[in-house]
C-alpha cells in the first residue's frame, strides 16, 4: 500500500494541516539520506506541496539526489527555527522519494515552483511510511503523534 500526501491528507487532514503549516513557516529544511556506505547524509532542501504529492526538488546531480536515485529511503525533519519555541511541534516525515521523469508532470511543477533551471533538475514525489509529531501539551505533557499508512493515528504523552 503506497500513501502519497493526497491519502495522507485525506486520512488524518488535522495532522496534515499541522504539518503543511510547519513546512511552511520556513524555506528550508533537513533531509536525511544513505550514501553509498550506508552511512546518514543530511543536508538543507526546500520542499513542496501541490498537487497531492509531498515533492522534493533538488540540483542537479547533487549527492542527496544521487543518493535517493540509490535508496529511496529518506527522513524530513522541518526546520525547528529560532530559540526553543516551535510552534506546532517537531514534525518529521519517512518515507520513499520516487524520482518523476514525466515530463507532463515536471512541467506542471517547474510552472508552479520556477526552479533557476526548469530543465536541468531531480525532481522526487514521496510516499509517506511514517509520519511524527513531537509537541508540548497543556504545558506538561510530551505528545508524540505517529502515523504509520493503514494504522490509526497514534498519541502517547509522558509528564
Amino acid at each position: 500500500m503506497t500513501f502519497n500526501w493526497e491519502a495522507f491528507t485525506t486520512a488524518e487532514p488535522d495532522l496534515a494541516a499541522t504539518v503543511e503549516k510547519r513546512f511552511g513557516a520556513f524555506t528550508h529544511h533537513v533531509l536525511a539520506t544513505l550514501r553509498k556506505d550506508g552511512s546518514p547524509r543530511t543536508t538543507g532542501l526546500e520542499v513542496r506541496f501541490l498537487n497531492g504529492e509531498l515533492w522534493l526538488g533538488m540540483m542537479p546531480n547533487s549527492l542527496k539526489a544521487l543518493d535517493l536515485r540509490r535508496d529511496p529511503r529518506f527522513a524530513l525533519q522541518a526546520n525547528p527555527g529560532a530559540g526553543t519555541e516551535m510552534a506546532g511541534g517537531d514534525v518529521r516525515i519517512a518515507g520513499r522519494a520516487i524520482e518523476v521523469r514525466d515530463p507532463e508532470l515536471r512541467a506542471r511543477y517547474t510552472d508552479t515552483v520556477n526552479p533557476p533551471d526548469p530543465d536541468e533538475f531531480h525532481l522526487f514525489r514521496a510516499e509517506l511510511t511514517e509520519v511524527v509529531r513531537t509537541y508540548i501539551e497543556d504545558g506538561k505533557y510530551l505528545a508524540v503523534q505517529l502515523w504509520k499508512p493503514g494504522s490509526p493515528l497514534k498519541t502517547t504523552r509522558r509528564t
